[in-house]
């Protein structure tokens, strides 16, 4: 096998990882909220009905920057029923996922769920611009976060919440352009309403951040000609527009599925290229940001037909991928992906965080575990943070059908305030290991701290509630750095973790 390589120099990087690229979601779906975070009477829950075991596994995750109440939930959601006391909230029925919303768990719990993560826990709060408009957002954000002496923010108070929550990035909606969304609109459309509801917003407070949606996937028949007509409506208005990807296996295709991230940089090379054209139309100086704020593997062939069975239940089954060495592989290298697009990637959601197509799963009444894709999020949001150096490989190349040659090792590495150097490095190949030789440059790097490697000999190997450990990183051998070369060697289908020092 050729060996892969790369040069490390501190002259050259892509830019500063903001602490957002590590954020996750938490949407009214399936069991995320209900058994998921928030389980009164849980041996683990506290007086507040959130799960210890899941607070703990959260906190060791990582999550900074949490997107709240949706996804498809939140085009159908009426912020005043999460409020208040809970026994006088509402029931709902939520049409995007055929289920009963009891409003047990609402925006304070939310919050109140953040703040016991953690200061790096911050809210990404998602408004309602398909049934909804201009007023309630400015409603919701009144209640939210102005500290008093008016209607809403004194009923907030008078509901036990004194403080203001503080809440500065907001999305303008959620997937507008999917037919599939409560109150689907077109690309004029939706630009209008997101339009007036940005310039109303930035009249309470302007140093909100605010998201437009961009398309809900590369593939949608309206992708670009809708970044470009919402911006066109918005560019001076908005800090970030969304994209949202997910990936899984079609008809067997495992290593097209393994190369997944050659379509995640394009289609954030793609969107940097309309955003970057509207202003220049616009003789505008300012960048727009992207929010990779949903992204994931996700079975979705699945969902359609577990979806349309449902009767109007409380917190069903929905969504409960159970993920492989595989799949963690995947994620890791769609981390990757991310990380190589620090200076325009500012923000990034994993969808979603507990038991709906998560990192984390928990049984009603029972223990929470950590699935395969766990680790290699952790291991990013702890390693991943500082500026990202600028890494072109070498690499031998493998065929798939979906994006032709793709390289064997998919790479990026992060220099830390410290000036440690991680590098997160995939291997793509299913049958071999693949010499690494990496050449360092002025870097003053003088021994390799760790090299930790997710991969099994069964590459369907996962964590299940009966074996909640059977995949857990491992460390190398063999990994040196020597007068400023590091060689390592990576096993096949591979996500790997090299600290130096």
């Amino acid at each position: 096998m050729r060996t892969a390589r790369f040069t490390l120099d501190p002259a050259f990087t892509v830019g500063t990882v903001d602490p957002r690229l590590f954020g996750s979601f938490v949407e009214h779906l399936g069991r995320c909220v209900y058994t998921g975070v928030f389980e009164p009477g849980h041996p683990a829950a506290d007086a507040d009905g959130i799960r210890g075991d899941v607070l703990d596994l959260v906190r060791e995750l990582g999550v900074t920057a949490v997107r709240y109440p949706g996804g498809n939930f939140v085009s159908g959601y009426r912020w005043e029923d999460s409020v208040g006391p809970v026994e006088e909230r509402p029931r709902r029925l939520d049409l995007a996922w055929r289920s009963t919303e009891t409003n047990r768990f609402g925006l304070s719990e939310f919050i109140s769920f953040l703040r016991k993560i953690g200061p790096q826990a911050e809210p990404m709060m998602a408004l309602n611009l398909g049934t909804r408009g201009v007023a309630e957002a400015l409603q919701l954000q009144e209640y939210a976060n102005h500290p008093g002496g008016t209607a809403l923010s004194d009923l907030r108070v008078e509901h036990g919440d004194k403080d203001p929550f503080g809440i500065r990035l907001w999305c303008l909606g959620n997937e507008m352009d999917g037919p599939w969304q409560t109150g689907h609109k077109t690309a004029a459309e939706y630009g209008r309403i997101a339009a007036e509801t940005a310039r109303a917003m930035r009249q309470i407070d302007p140093g909100v951040q605010l998201v437009a949606c961009g398309s809900s996937g590369r593939s949608m028949p309206t992708f670009a000609e809708w970044e470009a007509t919402v911006l066109q409506e918005t560019y001076d208005l908005v800090d970030h527009i969304s994209l949202h990807a997910y990936y899984e296996p079609l008809d067997g295709d495992v290593d097209s599925f393994l190369a997944s991230a050659v379509d995640m940089e394009t289609f954030i090379e793609d969107v940097v290229a309309t955003c970057d054209h509207v202003g220049a139309r616009l003789k505008s100086r300012k960048k727009i940001n992207l929010s990779f704020d949903e992204w994931n593997v996700w079975y979705m062939s699945r969902t359609q037909e577990q979806v349309s069975a449902l009767d109007w239940p409380e917190a069903p089954r929905l969504l409960e991928d159970s993920y492989s060495v595989t799949d963690a592989v995947v994620l890791g290298s769609l981390l990757i992906a991310l990380l190589r697009h620090a200076d325009r990637v500012t923000v990034a959601c994993l969808a979603q965080l507990v038991n709906v197509i998560a990192p984390i799963m928990a049984e009603p009444g029972g223990p929470a575990w950590r699935q395969t894709t766990f680790f290699p999020f952790a291991q990013a949001s702890r390693y991943g943070r500082g500026e990202v150096l600028d890494v072109r490989v070498d690499s031998p190349t493998y065929a798939t059908a979906k994006y032709g040659e793709a390289d064997l090792l998919h790479a990026t590495a992060v220099r830390g305030e410290d000036g440690a150097v991680t590098v997160f490095a995939v291997n793509r190949s299913r049958t071999g290991p693949l010499p690494l030789d990496v050449a360092l440059n002025g870097l003053g790097l003088t021994s390799v701290v760790e090299h930790s490697v997710l991969a099994d000999a069964d590459p369907d190997a996962r964590n299940t509630l009966d074996e909640p450990e059977r995949v857990v990183p491992h460390a190398a051998e063999g990994t040196t750095l020597d007068g400023g070369r590091l060689t390592a060697v990576l096993e096949p289908l591979s996500w790997n973790v090299i600290r130096l020092a």
